[in-house]
């Protein structure tokens, strides 16, 4: 694997529990494919922490800005491998890594996301890809979340619904409050109901904590779904917290 070394180009605050982190690659040859991560660290030292990068390589491309999705503590912090985060920091960035991405060889009719948490960000860089590549494709999103304002990009998803580009839906696990009318509860076989349409033959992305990630594919697999369309990406505490 490659090191590119890349200034930080943004720090954006998309919810209470995480950042988007764009890398300034414009000038630097950094190939991928979507789904795939990327490890990093800050410039010099040893430690490093994987990333799924949030990005399509359509949109790297026109932006010249290679983006992740960082959870951060409670005084919003990434971590010691990023001990001063700030606009222009120099960023060691090894990679890409991985094997959870959209199959070269074919092109899907129908795509189940299904993320957990921070567990988006791989997933809209397929989503990206994929409406560019197959408009065609029929494409389901199910995304889990503790509470209404941890849904990250959901902005830029519920956009995509408006289109008619993609199905929508949406779940919290912790939120309480009324203001939030959509739907509750851990991700479960009601919720891949009202998604799955045609099991047999939709491949489902799933990505997030590894309970989320177990259920997801036992619940699939329980619906019809071949395990072989089934692909799984679980992220520990390195890259999300629990739902």
């Amino acid at each position: 694997m490659s090191v590119v070394t890349a200034p930080v180009s943004a720090i954006l605050k998309l919810t209470p529990r995480s950042r988007l982190l764009a890398f300034d690659v414009r000038d630097r040859l950094f190939a991928f494919q979507a789904g795939q991560a990327i490890i990093v660290g800050a410039h010099g030292i040893a430690e490093r922490r994987p990333y799924s990068i949030a990005s399509s390589p359509h949109r790297v491309q026109e932006t010249g800005r290679l983006e992740v999705l960082a959870s951060v503590d409670e005084h919003g912090k990434v971590g010691s491998h990023l001990p001063q985060l700030s606009t222009g920091t120099l960023v060691d960035i090894e990679g890409p890594v991985g094997t959870f991405v959209l199959p070269a060889d074919s092109s899907p009719d129908k795509v189940l996301f299904v993320a957990g948490g921070t567990g988006i960000a791989p997933l809209r860089a397929m989503t990206d890809h994929l409406l560019r590549t197959h408009p065609e494709c029929r494409v389901s999103v199910l995304y889990s979340a503790r509470a209404h304002d941890e849904f990250a990009f959901i902005d830029e998803f519920r956009g995509y619904a408006s289109r008619h580009q993609l199905e929508l839906h949406q779940t919290v696990t912790r939120d309480e409050g009324a203001t939030w009318l959509g739907g509750r509860g851990r991700i479960g076989q009601a919720h891949f109901e009202a998604v799955l349409h045609e099991p047999e033959s939709t491949l489902c992305f799933v990505c997030g904590p590894p309970a989320l990630v177990s259920e997801s594919v036992t619940t699939l697999q329980f619906l019809g779904v071949p395990a072989e369309l089934i692909k799984t990406e679980a992220w520990l505490r390195r890259a999300s917290e629990p739902l």
